[in-house]
């Protein structure tokens, strides 16, 4: 999903791990993560909800917010619905 839109903005040569982070090494804006976030509910519907989830952090958690830590809600979250742990 983050590929796709990666390519879609001419940023396919970065290589993307758990530590990339969304501002620092990305360089997307708060306008890209809206976006990502409107393709997690699409995917996932209303089980990830990405504005829910940015408004527990603080401004400089959300400044660098990494990969893996949206990977690590997604995960938690679609469990939770499961009814997993």
């Amino acid at each position: 999903m983050l590929r796709t839109m990666l390519d879609e903005y001419g940023v396919d040569h970065i290589e993307i791990t758990m530590q990339t982070r969304f501002t620092e090494d990305l360089e997307l804006e708060s306008i890209d993560l809206v976006a990502l976030a409107g393709s997690l509910e699409a995917r996932y519907g209303q089980h990830v909800n990405f504005a829910e989830f940015v408004a527990d952090l603080e401004l400089d958690e959300i400044i660098d917010l990494s990969v893996g830590r949206l990977v690590h809600h997604v995960v938690r979250t679609l469990r939770a619905a499961e009814g997993g742990s």
